[in-house]
């Protein structure tokens, strides 16, 4: 009886020592600010159809615009979502590569809207534009809190001895967000 709670003891002691319980804490940080990243890209998949809608009534607007955009939105929807694209970089980058494309329909959208006064000038059109400024906003900050969070994990599953706990759970590290602009490191030149 006193070798079994002296070996459960040593086993607690061991298992505590080597990070088993702080993998868990940080894979539930991942996932939780991995939720936050979804949740604010769902915020703005939602508010498109909205801004489609709006830009729509303007009869003179470019249709290939729009289509861009809604097809670009219709991928981002399709997309099967789930805790498996945190640890297969391949799901990551497309899941990654999908948010880049609404990004840049979106972005070509209001660029095109320029030329357009009385669509600028719709309330409707503003204050969509204000909501997807506030959400684009919002999934940077999600986005750079994932970033911290992935950063906290890889490091206690590469860390000794935090690691041994890492590897007794299954757990390795996780791909995070990347630049994906070519030459995102340098400053765009402004011309005129």
């Amino acid at each position: 009886m006193a070798a079994t709670a002296v070996s459960v003891f040593a086993l607690a002691t061991i298992a505590s020592g080597c990070g088993y319980n702080a993998v868990i804490d940080k894979d539930q940080a991942v996932q939780a600010s991995w939720a936050e990243v979804q949740n604010q890209y769902q915020r703005r998949a939602d508010l498109v159809p909205n801004l489609v809608n709006v830009v729509k009534g303007s009869a003179k607007f470019e249709q290939d615009t729009l289509t861009a955009v809604v097809e670009a939105r219709s991928k981002v929807a399709g997309l099967k979502v789930d805790k498996s694209v945190l640890d297969d970089p391949a799901a990551f980058k497309r899941f990654e590569e999908s948010q880049k494309q609404l990004g840049g329909a979106l972005s070509r959208l209001l660029v095109s809207v320029e030329r357009y006064p009385d669509l600028k000038a719709s309330q409707s059109f503003r204050d969509l534009s204000a909501q997807l400024e506030g959400t684009e906003n919002r999934i940077a900050v999600a986005r750079r809190r994932y970033i911290e969070s992935v950063a906290a994990y890889n490091a206690v599953v590469l860390k000794f001895p935090t690691m041994i706990g890492a590897k007794l759970r299954g757990m390795d590290v996780r791909p995070t967000f990347q630049a994906t602009t070519e030459n995102a490191d340098k400053a765009p030149k402004v011309e005129f």
